[in-house]
């Protein structure tokens, strides 16, 4: 049996996940003249040109919203607006402003007690990394021939009328997969991860490692990692049941959703809008009540070991998904509703950049707008502030980072849980009916009397009897008692 051990940090983490090429633009960077306007909608190709600077230049507002630890969608040199296309894995893009902009913000992030992970997208590269290139130049000539999966001759990298000729992510021709069962690949690729954690970055998180089928890969990886860092995190891209990744020898957590499926399918419920979510790994469709949320969440729980429950890497939204928001069909009670539980659940929560200001987005690439830093009036205030409440309120209280987590009642549209530790208990209530409910909740003695109990967040009012909770809760409303 392996002794599982995961980074306490993350325990008592609020990540915020930026897509750098949209979230903030530096002046004090040169940059190419062909950009998109920063205030128009995103295009697949085309560059609005956001850097890590302009990061540095905002941190003032991911610290003030709460979040401790940022993580990145990929920033290595790449001819991509997204860089999922990775030319040179020692090089940051130079319209993000390169290794020394990178530098920059490691320092001033880890001044504020921010953690920075990176994306890293091992399973595959692009035409234009050098080795794969090479081949391109040279063919069966190429010394590099064997770090990929080369089929037939001749490639085919750019003309989709042929037949491409080696393996890539998904038939993509734009991403050959590398060979991973080569051992020059594999120490390629374990090297590049220690390189960066030795650089200062808190970790990884893996674009699709499922792809990753070598022996022995991942937990070497995991290995060679935690001994330049103990406390450097991993987290993989894994939509759906994760175990066996998630025994303790190769990644602490994975991106969940399959809590985001059941947190939006009871939230917004029959809003959902079915085709911003079909094609998609996740499934947070059909609508279901409360009894089948409280059911899916206790299945959840006891799906992975506890301590890697704590160090899952919870969401509502990100960059492979349109925004909830839109999603919901823009009920703005569902996204409220969805954070509280969020915010309220084990595990490290995930903001989504621009989730916190009401940024809509459809289907990519309109999901990965550019925040709108000038024109602060069309930020959505009252979303920015139930975003800082309850990142307040989880950092205020311990027991809602790593606090035993007890379902406690559920019927068709309310459901209840508990966060206990030896100091305190909370409720977690929501109601996502149309119209206000009263339900009477069994508490045994959990808290005692009503004088001991105040809301810590939300609205309602409730009634502490001998073992009874009273609670009335207006229509589309959670709440938070301790």
């Amino acid at each position: 049996m392996i002794d599982i051990n995961t980074p306490d940090w993350v325990k008592h983490a609020v990540f915020y996940q930026i897509f750098p090429d949209r979230f903030a633009k530096s002046q004090s960077l040169i940059k190419p003249n062909n950009l998109e306007p920063w205030d128009s909608l995103p295009t697949t190709e085309g560059y609005k040109g956001g850097d890590l600077l302009g990061v540095v230049e905002h941190l003032d507002h991911i610290q003030s919203l709460g979040a401790t630890a940022i993580y990145f969608t990929p920033i290595f040199q790449s001819a991509s607006n997204h860089r999922y296309h990775t030319h040179d894995y020692y090089q940051v893009d130079p319209l993000l402003g390169g290794n020394a902009a990178l530098h920059t913000l490691l320092t001033e992030a880890h001044k504020r007690d921010i953690k920075i992970v990176l994306d890293g997208v091992f399973n595959h590269t692009s035409r234009g990394f050098f080795q794969f290139n090479d081949i391109l130049e040279n063919g069966p000539h190429s010394p590099w021939l064997d770090w990929f999966l080369v089929e037939d001759w001749p490639l085919s990298a750019y003309d989709g009328d042929k037949p491409a000729n080696y393996v890539s992510w998904v038939g993509n021709r734009a991403l050959p997969k590398f060979n991973t069962d080569n051992p020059q690949v594999r120490e390629f690729i374990m090297q590049v991860a220690e390189y960066w954690i030795e650089q200062g970055v808190d970790g990884w998180r893996l674009d699709v490692p499922f792809e990753i089928t070598t022996e022995g890969f991942w937990q070497e990886f995991r290995q060679r990692v935690k001994a330049v860092n103990p406390t450097a995190y991993i987290v993989g891209e894994v939509w759906r049941d994760a175990r066996q990744w998630l025994q303790g020898d190769q990644f602490d957590g994975v991106m969940n959703y399959l809590f985001t499926s059941a947190v939006i399918a009871f939230t917004a419920g029959t809003r959902v809008v079915r085709e911003l979510v079909e094609d998609r790994s996740y499934d947070p469709m059909p609508a279901i009540d409360a009894r089948t949320y409280a059911e899916r969440i206790d299945a959840l729980l006891q799906l992975y070991p506890w301590e890697i429950t704590l160090t899952q890497l919870n969401l509502l939204d990100s960059h492979d998904t349109t925004r909830l928001l839109n999603i919901a069909s823009g009920d703005k009670a569902s996204v409220r509703l969805a954070t509280l539980l969020l915010m309220t659940y084990p595990g490290a929560p995930s903001i989504f950049y621009g989730d916190e200001i009401g940024l809509p987005g459809g289907q990519d690439p309109d999901c990965r707008r550019p925040i709108p830093w000038d024109q602060p009036e069309t930020w959505d205030t009252n979303v920015l502030r139930y975003h800082k409440e309850l990142i307040a309120l989880r950092h205020a209280h311990p027991v809602l980072r790593t606090g035993v987590y007890q379902g406690l009642y559920a019927d068709e549209a309310v459901y209840a849980c508990t966060r206990t530790n030896t100091d305190e208990t909370l409720l977690v209530a929501v109601n996502v009916a149309e119209e206000a409910r009263s339900v009477t909740i069994m508490t045994n003695t959990i808290f005692g009397t009503s004088d001991n109990v105040k809301t810590l967040f939300g609205e309602g009012t409730y009634t502490l009897q001998t073992g009874q909770l009273i609670l009335n809760l207006p229509r589309r409303s959670g709440i938070v008692l301790g």
